[in-house]
């Protein structure tokens, strides 16, 4: 599948001005005898970017049709590569074995709602200040500043200021115990340069942009306070 990706990403990108380069290119993936230009005449321009592995369709233990996802202009899209593998005995070596094929990606598939858990208000209203304090520490890498907010016996990394902390835009607290899951909307400040965000500043300019995501967090009450145990991204949306 590697070895399909890899040729995708020389098979797909191809202009006029670039042929004689695609061609040379294209020669460590191709068999003897074939077209050096796959069956391109020459004309016109492709471009190609996020080529991921995405199928294999195996026939026999040498011959398999790969297939590669890519993305191309707004159109996200499928190369069908036929491979073969010459074996252990042969030195393990891979070869384009035909003329590859452009499909249609398959459209996103349908994701059904998902009942949200009961809420527990009060207990959002106790986290949001204590969330709001651990994700500008966690955002800024402040790591004393951060263990304030960790809760004991726990040690979380940062971003080291690779962002700012803008916004806590939603807590979502299910009904539970002292340990919760949780689900925080954060508004990160991302920097429009090498310099760093101004999160509060009130030009669009100074602050460079917003980024929206969702983490999940574990969520521990000691004493009268909550504390994070842990942060990982965003499950499904609820609601």
């Amino acid at each position: 599948m590697a070895f399909a990706a890899q040729f995708a990403g020389v098979y797909l990108n191809f202009s006029p001005e670039d042929a004689a380069s695609r061609s040379s290119k294209l020669a460590a993936f191709l068999a003897e005898g074939m077209d050096p230009q796959m069956g391109w005449d020459g004309y016109g321009k492709l471009a190609a970017v996020a080529v991921q592995p995405y199928d294999i369709e195996a026939s026999d233990a040498r011959n398999a049709v790969v297939s590669v996802a890519f993305q191309s202009g707004p159109r996200r899209m499928l190369l069908s590569v036929p491979i073969y593998y010459s074996g252990d005995d042969a030195g393990r070596r891979f070869v384009v074995a035909g003329r590859p094929a452009i499909l249609p990606a398959p459209a996103p598939a349908d994701l059904p709602q998902v009942a949200a858990p009961e809420s527990d208000d009060a207990a959002a209203a106790e986290l949001k200040p204590q969330l709001e304090g651990f994700f500008k520490e966690y955002a800024s890498g402040d790591a004393a500043g951060l263990q304030r907010y960790v809760a004991a016996g726990k040690s979380l990394p940062s971003f080291g200021g690779a962002f700012s902390f803008s916004q806590l835009k939603e807590v979502v607290v299910p009904v539970g115990g002292a340990t919760r899951e949780i689900q925080a909307v954060v508004v990160w400040a991302v920097p429009s340069g090498d310099a760093p965000p101004t999160p509060n500043a009130t030009d669009p300019a100074a602050v460079g942009g917003t980024l929206e995501q969702v983490y999940r967090l574990t969520v521990e009450k000691q004493g009268d306070k909550w504390f994070v145990a842990d942060i990982r991204g965003g499950g499904r949306v609820v609601g």
